[in-house]
Formats: C-alpha cells, structure tokens, sequence
C-alpha cells in the first residue's frame, strides 16, 4: 500500500512541474512580450514586429526649389519606407524666396536645395556677411542637372541660327532686338514684328538670373571668371538692356511663360529661356499647335546643379544631422539618381548612365526636336559678391 502512495505522489510531483513550467514559458516577460527574462543575456535586443513603429521619430523639414517636386515628393516617399525612424517635411518655395526666409529667419529648414549653385553661393555669402559665420561646413552636393536652354519656334530659330551653323547666340538675339526692323534684320518675315522674348525676373527666379549670366559670359566671351569691375563696364551695360527691351514682361515663374508660349504660340513668345527639365515635360505639347517648337543649347552651358545642404543653425541637434545625412546619401544612391531621367533631369553623379530602365526614355524620345546628351562646356557659378552685384547691375540698368 505505501509503495503505491509513493508511486501516486511521484506521479502527482510530475505533473505539478510539467504545468508549472508549461505555465511560465506562456506567461509574458516583466516590462513586455519582447523583454529579455531576468537573469538572460544583458546584450539581447527586443524584438520588433514588421508592423510596429520605431519608439523615437527624429522630424526634419527639407525646402526645396519647386522645379524638382515631383522628383523629390517620390523619392522622400521611397525613404520614408526604408528609414521610418525619420519623419521629413516637405516645403517646396523658389529659390530666392526661400534663400530670403532663411535669411532673415522666417525659415530654418536642416536641409535646403535651391535650384542652382549661383543661389547657394549669394545665400553663403549673405549669411556671413549677417553673422560671421558659415551657413554649412561641408560644400553642397548636387542632386540633379537640367542646364539653361533657349526654346524657340523653328521658323524663327532658322533666321537667328543662319549665320552661325545652327548656333544661337545672344550676338544673334540682339542683332535682332535692336533693329528698328525687327525681325526682317536677320532675314525673317515682316509678318513677326518685333522679337518677343521670354525671360524671369532675375531677382524673383533663378532662370533669369541665370538668363542673365549667360548674356555677360557671351559679352565677354569667358567660361569663367567673371568679376565685378566687369560688371561696372558702362558698354556692357547698354548690350545688357538692349538684350532685355526684347522682353515684354518679366514673369516670376519659369513655367508660366513656358506655359503662355505653347498656349499662345509665337503671338506670345518668339524665344524663352527655360530650364532642360522644363522643356522635356512640355515640348510634346508645343509640336503641331504653332510649328515646330525646338531647344537650342546656349554656346557655354549653365547648370541647374539643384546643390543639397545640411544648415548649421542653432536649432539643429544631433539626431536630425545624422538623419539630414542619411536622407541625402539616399537621394545621391544610384536607384534615386536614375530616377531622374523620368522626370526630365540629368543624374548629377556622372557613373550613372544616361539611359532610362524602365519605361519611356525622355532624351531619346526628344532628340528630334533638338534635345541633346553633348553639352558645349559649363561655366562654373561665380562667388556670391559678383552675383549679388549682378543683381544690382540689372535692377540700376533696368531702371533707368
């Protein structure tokens, strides 16, 4: 009889475990499902289900010139996806505007991206001259390309380019602007009038500041090195304002005139200077409405480089400038940088071929209508003092 107690309490010993332990390896861990247990390895990590955000967001805002939102709001969508940790807020603004608002504080974003090197160099040099110190410690990084193109109906394009093997050139432009004539002086019709060009306000849009940096390069026949004691030249001042009389209204857009131009045509609009990327969106348009609308490419190349900083104020910690450099490793990655060319812009790292894989290829599709991949050689952007006094060059000229 004991002997089959004894067997009974064995047995009732067991069980009493089995479910003890059966029970605790079912119950959830102090401090959560995924704590580690007491008394585990202090290195364990918790694990994280797929689903589930991060328990710390690091927010960052990002302006950005408007001619590169559609490529921008995919790629920071894209980023969104692999960095979750990181919330970025989008502010799209033209680039003068925008320069002007983090000048004078109305805007202190961790990162901007103006449409071009000349914006970043007078922001540079107009927030030293204010504070003493450097607005960014490393140089900007370029994320996109679109050089400055003329657009020009063909007929017109013709007559200016018939003496210069196909070349237009400023020369060309004002010959005809200055002519009483109009455009019979460079051999076209009566019926055209006056040459109407299409121009920003160099003071609201970087197209026209760049519009008119190409004028005083051509002027002085330079890639590079232009200077201020050029800018002072009485000669060269009068060449500049002839050139402008051809504009009737200085717009504070880019796409707007580019817009009026298809719209309306040559009745409009015989010339615009407008960015690559812009054309490319809109040059399908244009064909058959008036003629043939084509791109001429001005003899020394001007880029929209669309430079990327990390802003060095006050307000920014740690966590967003490692996050600001996370976000601009991934918009230079070699996936992001191919993208561009779906949306009319030029990789700005150069091992990225130009060549689209996967579907329509803009540049090939456009070459007919004079879009090309070989560029004549690009000038560098001035520092900002001789931007800024280009600037007031135009705006003293343009007064009187």
């Amino acid at each position: 009889m004991k002997q089959k107690l004894a067997i009974v309490g064995v047995f009732l010993t067991a069980v009493a475990l089995i479910l003890f332990f059966a029970t605790k390896s079912k119950a959830p861990p102090a401090g959560g499902e995924d704590a580690p247990q007491k008394g585990g390895d202090p290195q364990a990590k918790p694990l994280v289900a797929p689903d589930s955000k991060p328990e710390q967001i690091t927010e960052i805002s990002f302006v950005y010139s408007t001619e590169k939102q559609d490529w921008i709001q995919n790629a920071v969508a894209g980023f969104s996806q692999v960095q979750p940790g990181i919330k970025v807020t989008l502010i799209g603004k033209g680039s003068l505007e925008a320069s002007a608002a983090i000048l004078d504080g109305t805007l202190a974003p961790t990162l901007y991206s103006p449409a071009d090197s000349l914006i970043a160099n007078l922001l540079a040099d107009d927030w030293t001259t204010k504070t003493g110190a450097k607005l960014y410690e490393s140089d900007p990084a370029p994320l996109l390309l679109s050089p400055l193109v003329f657009a020009v109906w063909k007929d017109r394009a013709d007559a200016l380019t018939a003496k210069t093997d196909g070349v237009l050139t400023w020369k060309a432009i004002r010959e005809a602007v200055i002519s009483p004539k109009g455009w019979p002086a460079v051999g076209g019709k009566s019926s055209w009038g006056f040459v109407k060009l299409g121009q920003t306000d160099p003071t609201r849009s970087n197209s026209g500041l760049q519009a008119l940096l190409s004028m005083s390069l051509e002027y002085y026949g330079k890639t590079s090195g232009l200077t201020v004691e050029d800018l002072l030249d009485e000669k060269y001042q009068r060449w500049i304002k002839d050139l402008e009389r051809a504009v009737g209204k200085f717009e504070a857009s880019t796409g707007t005139f580019m817009t009026d131009m298809i719209r309306f045509g040559p009745s409009k609009y015989d010339i615009a200077l407008v960015y690559e990327s812009l054309a490319v969106s809109q040059l399908e348009n244009a064909q058959g409405r008036w003629g043939s609308l084509r791109l001429y490419y001005p003899p020394t190349t001007l880029w929209s480089d669309h430079p990327v900083m990390l802003l060095e104020t006050k307000a920014l910690t740690a966590a967003q400038r490692e996050a600001g450099k996370l976000l601009v490793a991934y918009l230079r990655s070699t996936p992001v940088q191919s993208s561009a060319l779906r949306f009319g812009f030029r990789p700005a790292d150069p091992s990225v071929p130009m060549k689209v894989t996967e579907g329509p290829d803009p540049f090939a599709k456009l070459a007919q209508y004079g879009l090309s991949l070989e560029l004549p050689a690009a000038a560098p952007a001035p520092d900002g003092a001789v931007v800024r006094n280009l600037l007031t060059m135009w705006s003293r000229v343009m007064a009187k």
